[in-house]
């Protein structure tokens, strides 16, 4: 998207888990809208996350720790004098059977992907109410949260609620603050990778995508920021599912009603 009619420039601009994968890629795009970027992420990155001549500022900082929270949003309103765009993007969690999965591990993942973007939204609006234009949330979801997500149980139950906390907030919230939902579909990252396997296997996945291959984090990115410019300015309470068209029910590949043409 161009720059010079978005009105992202010099907008402020927190991410969590700026430091890679979509987080990164978020980061790096509203570098090139010309915004002041701050991420956060419990370990500082191994190089300086820059656009062209524009660098985001780190802040280390977990999510789950509502002092950390506080103290960099303390920070971002003290070094930028406001705060206009907040990403909840950090989140995730390993595979782990339903049924044998500790209430330990359970809270975990809650803690980390429903709990903290809940805790971080309400501070951050606190702050953003002072601007004259208001300010914007956006949650970066998953479709592990719209349809069953075997081995994430907790996971996919933790961003079902984001989606319903994003209607709620939107409601509660609006007309000064937005709040929207990012769902993302099978992206592929240097964690999921792990996940996914070797390039056979991606290849494989690919497949059963509409179009025809794993979603990058730039796909990502680009919701975001159409999400921040002024061509989004009557959306709020509502998600952006980029998922590529989904993924293809399994009965098809046992059927030829179906063949590809």
């Amino acid at each position: 998207m161009a720059n010079h009619d978005s009105g992202i420039a010099d907008k402020v601009v927190i991410i969590t888990g700026g430091t890679k994968g979509i987080g990164k890629e978020i980061a790096q795009s509203f570098l090139k809208e010309k915004a002041k970027v701050i991420i956060c992420a419990r370990n500082k990155p191994q190089e300086i996350i820059r656009t062209g001549e524009n660098n985001a500022d780190f802040f280390k900082c977990d999510v789950r720790e509502s002092s950390q929270v506080k103290a960099l949003i303390d920070y971002c309103v003290t070094t930028y004098g406001r705060l206009d765009v907040l990403v909840n993007n950090a989140g995730g969690a390993p595979p782990a059977d339903s049924s044998s999965a500790s209430e330990r591990f359970t809270r975990s993942v809650i803690d980390l992907n429903l709990i903290a973007p809940l805790g971080f939204a309400q501070m951050a609006k606190n702050v953003m109410v002072n601007n004259e234009k208001g300010g914007l949330i956006i949650n970066i979801a998953s479709v592990s949260g719209m349809r069953a997500n075997p081995m994430g149980v907790a996971y996919g139950a933790a961003k079902a609620g984001i989606l319903n906390a994003t209607e709620t907030l939107a409601l509660e919230w609006g007309p000064k603050i937005r709040v929207v939902a990012v769902t993302a579909g099978l992206i592929l990252t240097e964690d999921s990778r792990a996940f996914y396997g070797d390039d056979e296997s991606v290849s494989q996945i690919a497949e059963t995508i509409p179009m025809g291959r794993l979603g990058d984090p730039e796909d990502v990115a680009n919701a975001c920021i159409f999400i921040a410019s002024e061509a989004s300015n009557w959306m709020t309470g509502t998600n952006i599912v980029i998922h590529g068209g989904g993924e293809k029910p399994s009965y098809l590949s046992a059927t030829t009603a179906f063949e590809s043409s």
